[in-house]
């Protein structure tokens, strides 16, 4: 049955994908509503990268069915890349251009007008105090600020998804709790957040989160409902009883 519903953004149903005779991604069935903001988490191996790449539009599927933004992820892969946006934890930003250039060069990336562009700069500049900044270098900036920045790129053309592909590793607590504040703000201006962390407290950030093992969703709710069901105290602990089946290493 597909999950496809009028309100989602994300939509999966039995996705599978299989390289030779191992199956990455094995079956996954799950939808985002839109300005949800959803935790994708797994061990290393578990396959949520290859999922990932399918729903970007970068990995053509095995079998099954996928929309993201609408467009159908075996034949509108362009369209999915021009209404998403995607930040990992390289942040993809240049180094060797300053913080307004790397805003300009990725507005000019994704079609926009010149007006639009200095406009959304602007908007940014003054949204995350980056007034002193915006005139250096990228490669002369402290880790979070790198990681704003990245955000503000990869939200810059008001996408309807944004994919943040483990956004916050290498970055002190205090700057782990501010981003998500960003997260916070582009979910209530109805922006999908589609996130994969390794850490399990801002899994409890998350409207619903989903954990894979070896390919597969083995569970997939919100946070209370996942400890609940669990009968523990935490996301962590949950992450714990499924990554102990995985028998797999990294893919």
């Amino acid at each position: 049955m597909n999950v496809a519903a009028n309100n989602s953004t994300i939509s999966a149903t039995n996705l599978t994908k299989t390289f030779g005779n191992f199956t990455a991604v094995n079956n996954i069935t799950f939808s985002v509503k839109k300005g949800e903001i959803f935790g994708f988490l797994g061990a290393n191996g578990a396959g949520k990268t290859t999922a990932m790449r399918m729903l970007c539009g970068l990995l053509k599927p095995s079998a099954g069915e996928g929309t993201v933004a609408g467009f159908d992820i075996y034949h509108e892969a362009q369209k999915i890349k021009q209404n998403i946006g995607y930040m990992s934890q390289k942040f993809s930003l240049y180094d060797d251009l300053t913080t307004f250039e790397n805003m300009r060069f990725f507005g000019g990336i994704y079609g926009m007008k010149s007006k639009d562009i200095r406009s959304r700069a602007d908007y940014w500049i003054q949204e995350l105090s980056l007034q002193k900044e915006q005139n250096l270098l990228v490669s002369s900036l402290p880790l979070g600020i790198k990681q704003k920045v990245a955000f503000a790129v990869a939200t810059f053309h008001n996408p309807k998804i944004v994919f943040l592909d483990e956004p916050t590793g290498g970055v002190d607590p205090i700057a782990r709790r501010t981003f998500w504040e960003l997260i916070y703000e582009a979910s209530a201006n109805g922006i999908t957040v589609f996130v994969t962390t390794h850490y399990m407290d801002e899994a409890e950030y998350c409207n619903r989160i989903s954990i894979m093992v070896d390919g597969e969703i083995r569970a997939l709710d919100t946070p209370q409902n996942l400890k609940t069901l669990f009968e523990v105290e935490s996301v962590y602990d949950v992450f714990i009883k499924l990554a102990r089946e995985a028998e797999r290493s990294d893919i």
